[in-house]
Formats: structure tokens, sequence, C-alpha cells
């Protein structure tokens, strides 16, 4: 599972010229969901959402997580987080997850950090959406449950 974390002071997700997503202060999480991932994978990826630690504290260090600034999270499916373009010019995208088990996974994932009691958004899985975002930093953290990078 692979996620790219956006620190944003808002962000908004549109399908067909509706919102069905809108944040303010907080995280959009662009989500890879890969054919091998399990419920641990979830879980690694929840709490490393949760707890990353990428809003300034005070002393205008990185030290407080969207739990503690009582932020909102954006969530939004991307598979091509899943392509792999190391060798010629069109990505493969041979590890992204099947669309039944990778909404599952998408929607399982989403119900768990709503757990947390923070307001969650988020796109519409398999759809055409247009995202817009307001980068806060700019901040951008890079995730994977295999723990790549």
């Amino acid at each position: 599972m692979r996620a790219v974390v956006q620190r944003v002071s808002k962000a908004d997700v549109l399908v067909d010229n509706i919102t069905i997503g809108k944040i303010n202060k907080g995280l959009l999480i662009f989500l890879g969901i890969a054919e091998e991932d399990i419920d641990s994978d979830i879980n690694y990826m929840v709490d490393k959402t949760l707890h990353l630690r990428i809003f300034e504290d005070e002393n205008d260090k990185m030290n407080l997580s969207v739990l503690d600034v009582k932020g909102e999270i954006l969530v939004i499916s991307q598979f091509t987080l899943l392509g792999d373009a190391r060798k010629g010019r069109r990505p493969s995208f041979s590890k992204a997850g099947n669309p039944q088990k990778a909404e599952a996974l998408y929607n399982q994932y989403i119900h768990l950090l709503r757990n947390s009691g923070i307001t969650v958004e988020s796109g519409q899985f398999a759809a055409c959406m247009a995202v817009s975002l307001v980068n806060d930093g700019p901040v951008t953290i890079l995730l994977d449950s295999t723990k790549l990078f």
C-alpha cells in the first residue's frame, strides 16, 4: 500500500462537477492499494497517517499530528501510485490490487480513520475525479506499508 500525504490548508474533490468531499486544515491522502495488501498493511497506514508529526507546534517545529491539531482528512483512491515506469515508456499497473479487493481495503482504511473521531472525507473509488488543494508548507510525505521508503 502506498500513500502520498500532503499537509493542506484546504482541499476538495469533484465528480461530474459536484463536490463530494471537502476539508479545511488537515491531510490530503492519495492512497494506492497493491494486490498483496492485507489488514496489517491497512493498520500500519492508518497508524502512520494519524500519528505522522508534520504540523508545527508553538516553536514552529513539525511535532504535531493531525489528531493533535484536530485536522481533517480527505482520502482519494489512486491506483497509479502502484505504477512501475522503470521499463519502457508506459507504466505497468500489474502490482495494483484488483478493483473489488482494492475498494474494500480503501473503504476499510477510511472507516478506521473515522474511528479516531476526526472528520474524514473521501473521493469516489474508480471515478474520474478533479482534486484541488492548497498545499501548506509545502509538506508532502510518501508512505509505503512495505517500508520501501
